[in-house]
């Protein structure tokens, strides 16, 4: 997936020239948390976010009366030179840029121009959709031999059972490196059948395995 197909495409931004003040009714208005900041020819040179404006303004509750820190040019507070993306990179390689530099918002650029914006919860909403975890329905934790084909060995028992899957997860397994752990999730509330086809085929169920549970 692309992250074009993701990003948010009506991006409010301001300038170097505009203050803390400036920024923080920007954020309460649009309820947003991160303002790209564009020079006058319409480069990004930097980034705000809400963290950056409650560093400088002080507590509401403090005796000191300064509005000053309101006043602060945004050039003073702003993250310079941020991390940019293009609309055409994949959206996992935009999720690693947020781990790898714990950021929380990725401005998009294309040819010079700011194009887009993708954060945090924009990733998140979107692992959400793909992994189908809004959608009613179980998960099943499977170890499986890390060998090639394995995952259609699997594939076969659920077509036995006519069970349509959401979505598939692959994870390294840490207690032993020649197997896999694949998470999968299913659009049935009850997955007692397809549980008992796959221990009848061999692989082990991780989950659910729970008291009560008896396949």
């Amino acid at each position: 997936m692309l992250i074009e197909e993701i990003m948010i495409k009506d991006v409010l931004t301001l300038s170097p020239e505009n203050t803390v003040k400036d920024a923080l009714d920007a954020m309460r208005d649009k309820k947003v948390r991160h303002l790209p900041i564009l020079s006058a020819d319409g480069t990004v040179v930097g980034i705000v976010t809400d963290r950056d404006l409650k560093e400088v303004v002080p507590s509401s509750v403090s005796e000191i009366k300064d509005n000053s820190p309101y006043d602060t040019l945004l050039s003073d507070v702003m993250t310079k030179n941020p991390i940019l993306g293009h609309p055409m990179d994949f959206v996992e390689e935009a999720a690693v840029l947020f781990y790898d530099n714990k950021i929380g918002s990725l401005p998009i650029v294309s040819n010079k121009k700011l194009v887009g914006i993708i954060t945090e919860t924009d990733l998140l909403y979107k692992y959400i959709e793909l992994t189908g975890a809004h959608q009613p329905g179980s998960q099943i934790e499977v170890r499986v031999p890390n060998t090639p084909g394995i995952l259609f060995e699997v594939s076969k028992v659920f077509h036995e059972q006519k069970l349509n899957v959401l979505s598939v997860l692959v994870y390294p397994d840490k207690e032993n490196k020649a197997n896999k752990i694949l998470v999968i999730r299913i659009n049935s509330m009850n997955p007692l059948k397809i549980i008992e086809g796959l221990k009848g085929s061999g692989f082990e169920v991780l989950w659910p395995n729970v008291p009560g549970i008896d396949v």
